[in-house]
């Protein structure tokens, strides 16, 4: 009798654990239901697409400071308003002004094989311009700032660096290739003007070989700021080729572009309010910000339209989350990070608790899965739900991230995801003029919607 005293309550503890460890178990049945209803109401009704096609046709490229980011506010603020959701309001931010210019200009010069040759090219964002006449000067190649140091102001000093480091196309996802090129676009004008060049051109980041230069955020460091630009990679393979039988060859190029005062803008949140827990916040969101050289569909238009949908999907199936969701439309993700960056901040400074947050930010291509960012015991907990995801194509939670635009709230020990669509095709239109909505496919940009809808759901039912 004393040892079944002794033993009955490690018995009910461990009976207690059980039980516990088979309530999100028993609770699948019903969950699995909830997500079948979720992804047939937007493969069946999505609102997404048609959103998708007024924000990229109807307001276009949307780069922060700009009449167009201006109007993509309003234009989030009114459809959100319209579906009627709890609370729609927008947040202040300041943000960086980086305009193109007019016209921008480049050509080979003098190369013995094959003359004077045009050639596509577009301004790094956040780059000085040459001036009205322009800059020309021999051209060195390489492949990495170790390439360039070794060259020294000795080989650069009065040249224009050409970096083309190529994506690696062994990587299967090409965002391991993005990464491993894109300092390039980031510090090369940076690093070649150490050494006295100046200007800088990137090889664009892309896949393909095509003849669309890719834009992107570039950043100075040090006092001597030298113009960079994008070329093409269909003119980047031929300006090397060029180079290796003339290297006394010169290159080109005018661009009028400036950086001007800082301006006011806005994110955009729409809330619904949690049935249970309403002062626990989930946060899922896209950036309303894009480049001006296309008009931001899968970059990321996508994201926003698919985080409202979350929301609108739940409004129309009436369910009614156990927890805060928000869908924020972040601003100036792509110079400048100023909407993120304010979120977080508001969330200190209102004591509000974020227990998770999502972002889409990688296209409107085929869902594959999840990355993750946080604790450990987040991700097991998550992990639990795979089987419910996986009939709809989620298998893939090996990814590490959570995207750029809830990186601060990272910051804060907030466990972050990022929708994982496939990744051959997102840097064919990255950045690029082909970035339009026409290269949007309806049912893969819906089913992205659905998928974060549902894991939104099972956050919000189960916490984290």
């Amino acid at each position: 009798m004393n040892l079944l005293r002794k033993l009955l309550p490690c018995s009910l503890l461990l009976f207690s654990l059980l039980l516990f460890s088979l309530l999100p178990l028993r609770a699948q049945p019903a969950d699995s239901l909830t997500i079948r209803r979720i992804f047939d109401e937007a493969l069946r009704n999505g609102h997404g697409y048609r959103h998708l096609d007024y924000l990229s046709n109807r307001i276009g490229g949307r780069l922060s400071g700009s009449p167009q980011a201006a109007a993509a506010v309003e234009w989030g603020y009114q459809v959100m308003k319209s579906y009627g959701f709890d609370t729609v309001y927008t947040q202040e931010v300041m943000v960086p002004h980086w305009v193109r210019g007019d016209q921008e200009v480049a050509r080979i010069l003098n190369s013995s094989k094959a003359g004077n040759v045009d050639v596509a090219v577009c301004a790094l964002g956040g780059s000085v311009g040459t001036g009205d006449k322009g800059i020309a000067a021999n051209v060195v190649e390489v492949r990495s700032f170790e390439e360039l140091a070794r060259l020294g102001k000795k080989g650069v000093e009065g040249k224009i660096v050409f970096f083309n480091r190529a994506f690696d196309p062994t990587r299967i996802n090409t965002f391991d290739a993005y990464g491993e090129a894109v300092t390039q676009r980031g510090a090369g004008a940076s690093e070649a003007a150490k050494y006295g060049a100046v200007g800088a051109v990137v090889r664009s980041m892309t896949t393909r070989i095509d003849g669309f230069p890719h834009t992107g955020g570039m950043r100075y460091q040090g006092p001597v700021r030298i113009p960079a630009v994008a070329i093409c990679t269909r003119d980047a393979e031929l300006l090397s080729g060029l180079l290796k039988e003339d290297g006394s060859l010169k290159f080109y190029f005018r661009t009028t572009c400036e950086t001007r005062p800082d301006v006011k803008s806005h994110n955009v949140v729409g809330e619904t309010k949690g049935s249970t827990t309403p002062g626990e916040i989930i946060t899922v969101g896209g950036h309303l910000d894009s480049w001006d050289t296309g008009h931001g569909a899968h970059d990321d238009g996508a994201g926003c339209v698919q985080s409202i949908e979350v929301l609108r999907i739940f409004k129309t199936l009436g369910i009614r989350p156990k927890r805060t969701v928000r869908a924020v439309l972040f601003m100036n993700e792509e110079n400048g990070l100023r909407g993120g960056t304010k979120y977080a901040e508001l969330a200190v400074r209102n004591r509000e608790k974020h227990i998770f947050a999502l972002e889409s930010d990688r296209g409107g291509f085929s869902p594959r899965g999840f990355s993750f960012e946080g604790n450990p015991a987040a991700l097991a907990k998550i992990l639990r739900w795979k089987s419910l995801l996986e009939p709809y194509g989620l298998h893939d939670f090996s990814g590490q991230g959570g995207g750029a635009d809830i990186g601060p709230l990272a910051k804060l020990g907030v466990p972050v995801m990022e929708l994982v669509p496939d990744p051959q095709r997102y840097f064919d239109f990255h950045h690029t003029s082909t970035d339009r909505f026409e290269f949007v496919n309806q049912r893969e940009l819906e089913l992205g919607g659905a998928a974060m809808a549902a894991l939104i759901y099972l956050v919000s039912e189960y916490g984290l």
